[in-house]
């Protein structure tokens, strides 16, 4: 057993993409949330400062005794440690009255830190970060590791996928680093430290550069130098998104500071671990990981959401997140358990017709480890032949949280009109892009995968086509089964024609919706009716 190690770190291009922030001048504090009455996988939850898709709803977990003195409070030491100046400018104190009238938004941001934020509180002091960082991700995802943005952005930090692979977070069919809390944190803290001391040391920059790019902050100061205006965050022209984000952490520093000045609490948080990193050696069927645990599975992926199917990666990561305590039990059993028995296997007579994909897709697994597993050199397999194929333990109903997050996975947005394909036997990205009319290495990064990845019988491909092509197919991901009622919150700067766009409905269908004419005017905090394919937006 390995205790946990999170270190915080930060991508290196634009890696977070949180949104506008509602507007903050009403209190919207009795507005229902968008989640109510409907089912909250792949909803538009409206939560409040972090406009990001929440795909799985959140988990009580385990972690013991919530029995704590005062004293051993963590707040309190993050509290005690806080070193940035917040200014008293109409900024920062619209978004601090903001968080200050919801108590709730707060008390459920803190459960869900729970149980990261001790080491992330750690790795911060390793690293001597300034310790307001541990509030970033209240700024980013409201703490939420399942988080994804429309920008494509993913995790508790907010990592693009470019990004996230250039400090290290692999992510492929299997797993997705940008969403494991320890792989993520570690990245997030490399790039605040690379971006400090790219802009001098001046945090307020730092910040603004890992919102909007160091390129866009550092074309901003060039811009003012030339024009012999000072070169500090207030004084920069920066998109609005990156004008709000910096006040929000400032505001969230400011309650902390003084909670009691602004008749708020940060939900109390014990001052020691309560999670354990377990190394397990090898590939894990993770329903069976969650049982030897004592946990559901649902648990035990709330603390690992990296994973994206039913077992850990084939080629790693090998380790676990699990309660404290509940690792004695586990580190038992998985030292009992034989090599042969942490994944379930079959054997497959191939048939005439079959290929490795083919197969692949049956079992939920990859070509890949189908090769891997049975020796094979290349794709040819013969009709008669027999393949050793590793899978699920259960039904795989059982793993639905972990499959919901794979479908969930953000993907790179394109110009023109949005449908849906699904790949079929013989397909490949250059087939399907001349098609369409569109580049094969566009296909790839709309859908968030490498342009050499291989694809998958019965794959949904999201394309842009060209305006003539918008009605060509028959988009299978129109199924009502796919289909939620859901309730919107306009944005300052919201408009029908981008309301439309962003969830790939008509504006038609809104005015109908909502009996409006295109003619009026949305207000900011105005709530529209909408039929949203949630698979598609």
């Amino acid at each position: 057993m390995k205790k946990l190690i999170l270190p915080l770190s930060f991508s290196l291009l634009a890696a977070c993409q949180t949104t506008e922030q509602q507007s903050v001048q009403k209190d919207l504090s009795n507005t229902p949330n968008v989640a109510d009455n409907i089912d909250i996988y792949q909803a538009l939850i409206v939560d409040e400062t972090a406009d990001v898709i929440h795909p799985i709803a959140d988990v009580d977990i385990p972690l013991g005794d919530d029995d704590m003195l005062a004293s051993d409070n963590i707040w309190e030491r993050i509290r005690g440690q806080l070193m940035f100046e917040v200014p008293e400018n109409r900024s920062v104190v619209t978004h601090r009255n903001w968080y200050a009238k919801h108590q709730s938004y707060l008390d459920r941001v803190a459960k869900r830190a729970e149980p990261f934020l001790y080491y992330i509180t750690e790795e911060l002091e390793k690293h001597d970060m300034p310790m307001e960082l541990v509030l970033l991700p209240i700024v980013e995802s409201a703490y939420d590791p399942f988080a994804y943005s429309h920008g494509s952005a993913a995790g508790m930090w907010q990592f693009l996928s470019g990004t996230g692979k250039q400090f290290g977070l692999k992510q492929d069919w299997w797993y997705d680093g940008r969403r494991d809390v320890a792989a993520s944190t570690q990245a997030a803290i490399d790039y605040l430290k690379y971006l400090n001391k790219r802009f001098d040391g001046d945090w307020l920059l730092a910040l603004a550069a890992y919102n909007s790019g160091q390129g866009r902050v550092s074309r901003a100061m060039k811009r003012n130098k030339q024009k012999g205006l000072p070169t500090d965050f207030w004084s920069l022209d920066l998109p609005k998104e990156t004008r709000d984000y910096v006040p929000k952490l400032l505001a969230l520093t400011a309650l902390l500071k003084e909670p009691e000045k602004y008749n708020i609490s940060f939900k109390p948080i014990a001052n020691k671990p309560v999670i354990s990193k377990v190394e397990i050696g090898s590939q894990l069927d993770l329903l069976l990981a969650a049982d030897m645990a004592g946990l559901t599975i649902e648990e035990l992926h709330a603390l690992n959401p990296g994973f994206n199917r039913w077992a850990t990666a084939p080629d790693g990561p090998h380790y676990l997140l699990i309660p404290n305590n509940r690792v004695a039990a586990f580190q038992n059993d998985l030292n009992e358990l034989a090599d042969d028995k942490r994944l379930t296997w079959q054997r497959y007579q191939i048939k005439s017709g079959d290929s490795l994909s083919v197969i692949a897709n049956k079992f939920n697994t990859t070509s890949k480890v189908i090769k891997q597993v049975n020796k094979l050199s290349d794709n040819n397999i013969r009709a008669g032949k027999y393949l050793l194929i590793p899978t699920a333990t259960k039904s795989l109903d059982r793993y639905k949280s972990l499959e919901k997050v794979a479908i969930a996975k953000a993907s790179k947005k394109g110009s023109g009109n949005k449908l849906t394909y699904t790949v079929k036997k013989g397909d490949t990205l250059w087939d399907i892009g001349r098609l369409y009319k569109v580049g094969s290495k566009d296909i790839a990064k709309w859908n968030g995968f490498g342009p050499k990845d291989t694809l998958r019988l019965g794959q949904k491909l999201v394309i842009y086509t060209p305006s003539a092509l918008s009605q060509a197919s028959s988009i299978s991901a129109s199924n009502s089964k796919t289909m939620r009622n859901i309730r919107y919150r306009v944005r300052s700067g919201d408009s029908l024609a981008r309301i439309a766009s962003k969830f790939n409905v008509r504006i038609a269908d809104i005015e109908k919706w909502n009996k409006l004419s295109r003619k009026n005017y949305l207000q900011p905090g105005q709530m529209l009716k909408l039929s949203v394919n949630i698979t598609s937006i």
